[in-house]
């Protein structure tokens, strides 16, 4: 048989073979080491999308800002040579030609700026008016140039605009460019862009610091109650069954802590059976078999003569170990699912009252009253069942109601409907059961305190079958109790096998809790 881990699946064998056998076990490492924490990982992941993110906003301001404020500038600029193109254009009509107070007009748009260069041609390319090298023509003067001109050569760092006299003749050109940039951009501008990605760069930093900050205190928020369930599991690990979380919320780490707690209450729960079950079934295999051992001991040393009496006494315990292991082996296989259901048609109501009449003398010779009451509408409820389980369940309710109700005490068996179950009840005026101790009724082997000071002569796996017939049923069992008073319980089964309500189902649940 292949070795398996804590998760169920075939453990690693190292790569040896098969049939060998070999097989390997890990357990959990207590302190991981070189490893980041979780609110580590977290601070760090919020750190890296806020850069992620201002790299992105970068990304877009160069790709799509960038291109949108250089268009932006260069029709600055191509708005001011087009004014002062139309400007020369009005002075050249009314002077008739290139004259020297013509020329002159261009000084008033070369002046608006100092980092914008200004350049007036003729229609044929000479160069009127240069304001980086001075004056170059004034119309026929023939001045001449005083250096060389700074325009550009790129057609991206010029921006053109023509000078169109009155009959719409291109008589000349403005070119306007901007001193130390091929981007058409004034110094103000390049401040201003400067200043843009100096404030995006700061908001960034400023991102991220808040980022790392608030992943901080979010992943302390989210780590403390993970390492206060972690610290109970380790406690749980190392015996402390006590131990909860204490984790309450309705986020989903509260409902784990809920579900956490809830577990651990019920590992506390069922650790505490298995010790109690462990011990009951130890007492309940060793009273007969030590009577046994006991008689025989005394006839093979000739103390008790093997007459019929004791012959009888060791039958009477043989045969109450018999019943034990028969009851055992009938509640594991019902548990386990390999009792054939045979499921058929009947009448619930006929069922049970001729199951109380068939009881009612050995009732009456232990000095008890039993009685039938038939609740239903039409004097009969036909349901989908086991019959011979179903009567079996009740006679363990009954039987248990015999066995625990003082002389001259009542038992009452009643049979009832709902929407869509069979109510079958059983309630007597027995020593009843103790607040505390009504969860555990259905566990196996388990007595109240107070049932185990009466000789009941019982198996203590009655209730634990009879739940397991009803589960099979998809039915369900309430008990309700009172100390000294009595006791009832209580079988629900569906009408049509497979087509319980399932809304119903729930609200008794609810009812019951």
């Amino acid at each position: 048989m292949a070795s398996q881990g804590l998760s169920g699946e075939p453990a690693a064998n190292d790569g040896a073979d098969a049939a060998t056998g070999r097989g390997s076990f890990n357990t959990i490492k207590p302190d991981p080491k070189h490893s980041w924490t979780y609110s580590t990982r977290l601070a760090v992941s919020f750190a890296l999308t806020a850069v992620m993110t201002a790299g992105i906003l970068v990304v877009v301001l160069a790709v799509v800002w960038e291109s949108q404020f250089k268009a932006y500038t260069r029709g600055n600029m191509q708005s001011l040579a087009q004014s002062a193109a139309d400007t020369l254009a009005v002075a050249y009509d009314a002077a008739g030609g290139w004259t020297v107070d013509v020329v002159s007009s261009a000084s008033s748009f070369s002046g608006a700026s100092p980092d914008v260069g200004l350049q007036v041609l003729d229609n044929d390319g000479n160069i009127l008016y240069d304001d980086t090298v001075g004056l170059s023509r004034y119309g026929d003067s023939g001045a001449a140039e005083t250096g060389e001109s700074a325009v550009p050569t790129g057609s991206e760092s010029v921006v053109t605009a023509s000078v169109v006299d009155a009959e719409g003749e291109t008589v000349g050109a403005v070119l306007l460019w901007a001193f130390g940039s091929d981007a058409l951009l004034t110094s103000t501008d390049a401040k201003f862009r400067e200043s843009s990605y100096s404030a995006i760069s700061v908001a960034a930093v400023i991102a991220v610091v808040l980022a790392v900050i608030i992943g901080y205190f979010v992943s302390r928020s989210l780590t403390k109650p993970i390492q206060r369930i972690t610290r109970t599991a380790s406690q749980i690990r190392n015996g402390d069954l006590t131990a909860r979380t204490g984790v309450r919320g309705t986020d989903e780490i509260g409902q784990l802590g809920e579900t956490f707690d809830d577990m651990a209450t019920s590992l506390e729960k069922d650790l505490k059976l298995e010790h109690r079950l462990t011990s009951d079934v130890a007492h309940e295999l060793r009273t007969p078999l030590m009577a046994i051992l006991a008689t025989v001991e005394a006839m093979q040393d000739g103390v008790l003569p093997a007459d019929d009496e004791h012959l009888e006494t060791l039958a009477s315990e043989t045969r109450r170990l018999s019943r034990l292991v028969d009851a055992m082996l009938k509640l594991s296989r019902l548990e386990n699912g390999t009792t054939e259901l045979k499921v058929e048609r009947t009448d619930v109501v006929y069922l049970v009252r001729s199951l109380v009449s068939s009881q009612h003398q050995l009732f009456h010779e232990k000095g008890l009253h039993l009685r039938f009451n038939d609740n239903t509408a039409h004097g009969e409820c036909q349901a989908d069942i086991d019959p011979d389980l179903i009567r079996e369940a009740i006679v363990n309710l009954m039987s248990n109601a015999m066995r625990y109700t003082d002389e001259d005490g009542w038992v009452v068996v009643s049979v009832g409907s709902g929407h869509s179950d069979a109510i079958i009840s059983v309630r007597d005026t027995g020593i009843g059961i103790t607040k505390e101790d009504i969860p555990q009724t259905f566990s196996r082997f388990w007595r109240s305190d107070v049932s185990r000071e009466r000789v009941s002569g019982g198996l203590g796996v009655g209730l634990s079958i009879t739940k397991e017939i009803v589960d099979r049923h998809n039915g369900t069992i309430s008990v309700d109790s009172e100390l000294g008073k009595g006791t009832t319980f209580t079988i629900r089964v569906p009408l049509n096998r497979g087509r319980r309500n399932l809304k119903q189902a729930l609200q008794e649940k609810q009812q019951e809790k």
